[in-house]
């Protein structure tokens, strides 16, 4: 897939946000160093592509097409993480058939770099989530849930940082509430804590002590809620916090064509992305990084 053919795919037009006031125009090609985000959300299980009569996701979707994507991207640019939003499970008859085995050993196939952990993903119970583990060769992420007292204890991190290309990116995750959303005997032990106090004290971590250029949040809380305005969801946690650079979000199969913009805290500007369902959508983020550390960043949608 070349260049054009590759743009003539990516949906919409590609939002722009400057971190810490800083437009893309400030940087030259010859001096930023670009780091490239990819992300995906609530893919349920679904490695085919929907079929030619499956209605307005015909032809849509599917791990191989998605897997030429981002190694064209990867070519493109070697500077590249792949993230998951959680919901990876349930949804086909391969979830129910293999427990997840099949969705682990093809996300490493992909070479997904890190996870974090939907509701869904306790369908088989949190020791069906764990049997798993061994087929995922990548780290999940949750800050949020405290898995102290069951089998998952030590094998999810709250955080974890990379470095790339001299660019140290530090990544944290957050849970939706349990409680009401899945059968207690499916998470055990599982304790919940408030996602926002919780994303404080990640980027206090992540941008204070350990001197990250990049934040990102991992987020299966929800981009919005209409109906319940107050109930936490991205734009919420954007708003609260300070040192985010990116939500990638998921659980409400939001599609936004384009990332959106916040404000957090500060004042500051906070990218917001969501790409629906079912692996339908690649999401795509690249940061610009000059010498100086500051930063710019465009995003958008690709159709797989």
């Amino acid at each position: 897939m070349n260049r054009r053919r590759f743009i003539q795919q990516t949906t919409a037009t590609a939002a722009l946000a400057g971190i810490s006031g800083f437009g893309l125009q400030a940087f030259s090609s010859s001096t930023a160093k670009k780091i490239t985000i990819l992300h995906t959300n609530d893919v349920h299980s679904h490695i085919d592509p929907f079929g030619p009569n499956d209605g307005r996701n015909a032809n849509k979707g599917g791990v191989a097409r998605r897997a030429t994507l981002v190694e064209q991207i990867r070519k493109e640019n070697p500077n590249t993480l792949l993230f998951d939003a959680g919901d990876i499970f349930q949804g086909t008859p391969y979830f129910n058939y293999y427990g997840g085995e099949l969705e682990f050993k093809l996300m490493s196939m992909l070479k997904y770099d890190g996870a974090t952990i939907g509701n869904h993903d306790f369908d088989n119970g949190i020791d069906g989530l764990y049997g798993q583990l061994p087929h995922a060769k990548f780290d999940f992420i949750s800050a949020n849930y405290d898995f102290s007292n069951t089998v998952l204890d030590t094998h999810v991190r709250p955080y974890k940082i990379f470095f790339v290309d001299g660019i140290k990116i530090g990544v944290f995750g957050l849970g939706i509430k349990l409680e009401g959303l899945v059968d207690k005997k499916l998470y055990k032990e599982t304790v919940y804590l408030d996602p926002i106090e919780t994303a404080q004290e990640m980027t206090t971590i992540l941008k204070t002590d350990k001197s990250c250029d990049l934040v990102i949040c991992l987020s299966h809380l929800g981009y919005h809620y209409k109906n319940a305005p107050n109930r936490v969801s991205d734009l919420i946690l954007a708003k609260a916090t300070k040192h985010i650079d990116l939500i990638i979000g998921g659980h409400t199969h939001t599609f936004l064509p384009k990332p959106t913009i916040e404000k957090n805290s500060e004042n500051n500007n906070v990218m917001v992305n969501q790409v629906g369902a079912y692996g339908l959508y690649l999401g795509r983020i690249d940061f610009y990084f000059s010498p100086g550390r500051d930063v710019s960043s465009e995003g958008a949608t690709i159709l797989v």
